[in-house]
């Protein structure tokens, strides 16, 4: 791990306290993504002993290959989604943590029944290893659920405008049906569940390549490489753009605090941005002189995302404290210092 994501690990465990999580065992699917591998780094320096699960078919070894040498720390390349294969883990899990989907709207066109099994049938067996190991289990769903909402800031009680049948279907819907789950389990099995329904996250180690880039590392990428930023729709749509380490605090206190067992709860940035504004940013901080190019908005993106974060104020004593600008800053700079990899 570089010295500056280490600092970012501290900076996470300062703000949780406790060291809940030591000599915790614990299951993350999804470990070598972009948040499911600062899951991992977060829970080993928390003293936890971590069986990470990925089929790496949108994670990245290089995101925990400094993790793989570690004692607390087990790596299994697995779909857990293939039940011809089940997973078998053989030490007492005390946390589940289901975080395995591909998440950007550019994989929706290519990989819909991987992201709808994901979310379905390898949830239903994380759920099913939670379960036999009498753990607890928290899944991370996606403000997604909310489609295109006519509530903003949206509060948990919404209860969503989505096309099942559109191009974000499989997304949304998975996660939608991914939550019942949750709730099912809890309701016929008594299983201790948590639902976090994260917003637009951005930080170091968000993939920027091809299908898989989303908004804040296209926008970088572009500018860094001197290429027109390209915009869809007419920029006034927005996002609520919370950093890596805001986000991984918030999961670990859902996770952790025993008092929200059952609770489904927003985590996200409450501070409203355009995408324009947030082009903008980018170009000032990267100095870059691109341009702006705009292209039609696709089918059923949202035109506004902001969540209500009452509950997460409330319930987990969390908000988010990272400026926009600054995590931006900090994103730049990750990107400028990869090496080996071109932007």
């Amino acid at each position: 791990m570089s010295w500056s994501n280490m600092r970012e690990i501290e900076s996470i465990n300062r703000e949780l306290g406790e060291q809940y999580f030591q000599e915790k065992n614990i299951l993350v699917t999804g470990g070598a993504g972009f948040l499911g591998s600062w899951i991992c780094d977060a829970l080993i320096a928390q003293g936890a002993n971590v069986v990470c699960v990925d089929n790496l078919s949108s994670g990245l070894i290089s995101n925990i290959s400094h993790l793989l040498d570690a004692d607390r720390f087990e790596f299994i390349q697995h779909d857990v989604s293939d039940l011809s294969r089940p997973l078998k883990i053989d030490q007492k899990l005390d946390l589940v943590i289901h975080m395995a989907s591909r998440a950007s709207p550019f994989e929706f066109e290519h990989y819909p029944i991987e992201i709808l099994k994901a979310n379905t049938i390898g949830l239903m067996a994380s759920l099913d290893i939670a379960r036999n190991h009498d753990a607890r289990l928290l899944y991370t769903s996606t403000s997604e659920v909310y489609g295109n909402p006519t509530v903003v800031p949206t509060p948990e009680s919404y209860n969503g405008n989505v096309n099942p049948i559109g191009p974000r279907g499989c997304y949304d819907e998975a996660k939608r049906c991914g939550e019942a789950y949750v709730m099912a389990y809890r309701n016929q099995y008594g299983l201790d569940v948590r639902i976090a329904r994260i917003f637009n996250t951005y930080g170091p180690r968000i993939r920027w390549d091809c299908i898989y880039a989303r908004a804040v590392p296209r926008f970088i990428a572009q500018a860094i490489r001197g290429e027109p930023i390209t915009i869809f729709g007419d920029g006034t749509q927005t996002r609520s753009f919370t950093y890596v380490t805001d986000q991984i605090e918030g999961l670990l206190r859902l996770a952790s605090i025993d008092e929200v067992k059952g609770a489904v709860v927003n985590i996200g940035n409450d501070r409203e941005t355009m995408i324009i504004e947030l082009a903008k940013i980018v170009l000032k901080i990267t100095g870059s002189d691109s341009g702006i190019v705009y292209q039609p908005l696709p089918e059923d993106d949202p035109l506004r995302r902001c969540p209500d974060i009452t509950k997460a104020r409330e319930l987990l004593g969390w908000a988010p404290k990272v400026a926009l600008e600054d995590g931006l800053r900090r994103t730049v700079e990750w990107f400028r210092s990869c090496s080996g990899e071109s932007v």
